[in-house]
């Protein structure tokens, strides 16, 4: 007789809900480290790229001195936007009255002041956001009173380095966005599992071996990982033998996708933000070895976006399913939804 515990799932109104989502981008997104983007973005003295962190606009700079810098992007004036895109400036000025800011964040100018007066420059400069790296890859926290992103990282670094891959020799490959008509939460749960993979992820179960005897879940405080072996004889065009013997998919709670393929080294990073109560972005950046073959690439990434395209399906039907409004909740296998299990305890816990 199975005596497992049921494990159900949270609401289903919160898939739906505008309300829980306010709750989420105070509670679980403002407090923690949200991957913006990678140096090579800001690279030389007075470049700047506008980016979020979760909802909160951020541009990066690199001022004239080489330090680089996050602010939050928004005018202390009347409060537009004052970058969009990228490039490289020596002033940073906003586009709807032209109050003006240093590379360093200062007001430097502000039109009519002088003439009006009521502005203190020296207290309206940009506000400055925490920015931490690993690596290449940046990351921002508007909260000033969060643990390092050393901290929230656990030991994700290690488990890459283990597997021999030199981030910082890495080069950027490109990026991938995507919109989806789904919830975050339904995005985030689909990645935290495989038990989908055999029926719905065809091509990516014929390459990597997803029984559950070789294809493991662990969780860490806030770090969810899956580790995937290639199949003893693998099918399909993408070839996994190579320098990194097995696949790693992390998620950095609650939204930070850390992807490395087997085969050369390699990785995919970025976050899945919310839009709305039923849409998400998602951005992936990939990196690959210097010396990776094109059509070795060209396989990778050909592999990694038929499983995105297939996904992609899989999370809108569940979105679908769950706005329906007639069932009130869900069940999850405790060993093979494990780390989804774990990822809407976190969300609980935030939110209460």
């Amino acid at each position: 007789m199975n005596s497992a515990v049921t494990v159900k799932t949270v609401p289903w109104g919160w898939y739906t809900d505008p309300a829980v989502l306010r709750l989420e981008r105070d509670r679980i997104f403002r407090p923690s480290w949200q991957y913006v983007g990678h140096v090579d973005e800001v690279a030389e003295p007075g470049s700047f790229r506008a980016t979020r962190a979760g909802q909160v606009p951020v541009v990066l700079v690199r001022d004239e001195d080489g330090m680089l810098r996050a602010f939050l992007n928004v005018c202390r004036h009347r409060g537009s936007l004052v970058c969009e895109g990228s490039g490289r400036r020596t002033t940073l000025q906003c586009p709807y009255h032209a109050w003006t800011y240093g590379l360093d964040g200062s007001l430097v100018a502000a039109p009519r002041s002088a003439r009006e007066g009521g502005i203190e420059s020296d207290q309206l400069g940009l506000v400055p956001l925490r920015l931490e790296q690993w690596g290449p890859f940046l990351f921002v926290n508007a909260d000033p009173k969060a643990p390092t992103l050393s901290d929230a990282l656990e030991d994700i670094p290690e488990r890459i380095a283990a597997a021999g891959i030199d981030i910082g020799s890495l080069r950027f490959l490109h990026r991938s966005e995507s919109e989806l008509a789904a919830n975050w939460k339904i995005c985030a749960e689909n990645f935290l599992e495989c038990y989908h993979c055999p029926v719905a992820h065809p091509g990516f179960s014929a390459v990597v071996d997803v029984s559950p005897d070789a294809y493991l879940l662990e969780a860490g405080r806030r770090r969810m990982s899956q580790v995937g072996p290639p199949r003893t004889e693998p099918r399909g065009a993408f070839d996994p033998a190579g320098e990194v013997e097995r696949g790693q998919f992390h998620l950095l709670f609650p939204n930070t996708v850390v992807n490395v393929m087997p085969g050369r080294p390699n990785l995919s990073i970025g976050p899945i933000l919310p839009v709305t109560p039923e849409r998400t972005y998602r951005f992936l950046d990939y990196f690959v070895a210097p010396d990776a073959g094109k059509a070795w690439v060209a396989d990778m990434v050909a592999f990694d976006d038929e499983v995105g395209a297939e996904d992609r399906v899989l999370v809108e039907r569940v979105q679908l399913g769950v706005a329906s409004g007639l069932l009130g909740e869900g069940r999850l296998l405790p060993e093979s939804e494990q780390l989804v299990a774990h990822f809407q305890s976190l969300v609980v816990d935030a939110l209460a």
